[in-house]
């Protein structure tokens, strides 16, 4: 039997930006965005449900974000996962690459008992694809990136083909070990029905506090012990349950600094109008091929 774990995120769907959602300073304003689940973590959550049906095991999704990050958490749980935790603090806010993968890896460390840790290659929202190198470099295992197949797992190693310019190459690694998964290896399973109506209600303790809030009749510690009686709740991990470093979380931990935004608009020039017929195509490729485009 082998143990997942599962780096998820909740990002904004960058592929409807328009003018309505940036700032004056050229940056996103993500409230204007819907939030969607990461598609190759989703892929990652794929491929992990897919070891545990072949070895056993079970499969843990963890995401660090604010407290609606719990949303995608219940997607992981209808997709097939058999836990989740929701990571968030306030003080978390601002976090580059390096400090995120200093959550995260702290994180994992707390929950322990694993020996896979899987992740998207990259998030749309950054496209930096760091977040998984650097969490496997703090947690000192060794990392499989552009994962494309698991090959066999066996004798606590695992061999598996990851991607590479020109084709793929096959390697062996010892457990436990971090993957990277492309967005295309596999195409995630569709939500199953009943996990659905099983975990539609499932809550973070930050979930069940507004309750409370909203109910004078409703006490926390109680709230939570019923969640966790039905199999409904959203373990939260704070700054304080990991009793991390503030000085490498957030702003504060993070080195990035962004110097300077452009907006880059780009404008047509002289264009050359094909007709679509035999002779008119001839010479569209006569003209691609005198530039050296193809050919």
């Amino acid at each position: 039997m082998y143990n997942s774990i599962v780096m998820v995120k909740q990002v904004p769907d960058t592929a409807n930006i328009s003018g309505k959602v940036m700032k004056d300073d050229g940056t996103v304003n993500r409230a204007k965005l819907p939030a969607i689940f990461n598609h190759e973590d989703k892929v990652a959550l794929e491929l992990a449900l897919q070891v545990k049906e072949r070895y056993g095991g079970k499969v843990t999704a963890i995401t660090m974000g604010p407290p609606r990050a719990s949303d995608i958490l219940r997607e992981c749980l209808y997709m097939g996962a058999d836990e989740a935790y929701l990571i968030s603090d306030r003080k978390f806010a601002g976090a580059d690459t390096l400090a995120t993968s200093y959550v995260l890896s702290e994180a994992i460390k707390k929950i322990g008992d694993y020996h896979f840790v899987f992740a998207g290659r990259q998030a749309i929202d950054g496209d930096t694809a760091q977040v998984g190198p650097q969490t496997a470099e703090k947690l000192n295992i060794p990392q499989i990136t552009y994962t494309e197949e698991i090959i066999e797992v066996s004798d606590n190693k695992i061999k598996a083909k990851r991607k590479i310019d020109g084709g793929y190459e096959v390697v062996e690694s010892t457990l436990p070990v971090l993957l990277t998964v492309l967005k295309d290896v596999v195409s995630p399973r569709p939500f199953s029905a009943k996990r659905v109506m099983a975990y539609k209600n499932a809550k973070s303790l930050i979930d069940l506090e507004k309750l409370t809030e909203e109910n004078s009749l409703l006490y926390i510690d109680k709230l939570v012990h019923e969640y966790e009686e039905r199999g409904l709740f959203i373990k939260t991990l704070t700054m304080d349950d990991l009793q991390l470093d503030e000085q490498r979380c957030g702003i504060k931990g993070s080195p990035t600094k962004v110097y300077k935004v452009e907006s880059v608009v780009l404008g047509g020039t002289d264009h050359i109008r094909i007709e679509p017929t035999k002779n008119g195509i001839g010479e569209l490729i006569d003209k691609l091929m005198k530039d050296h485009i193809f050919g």
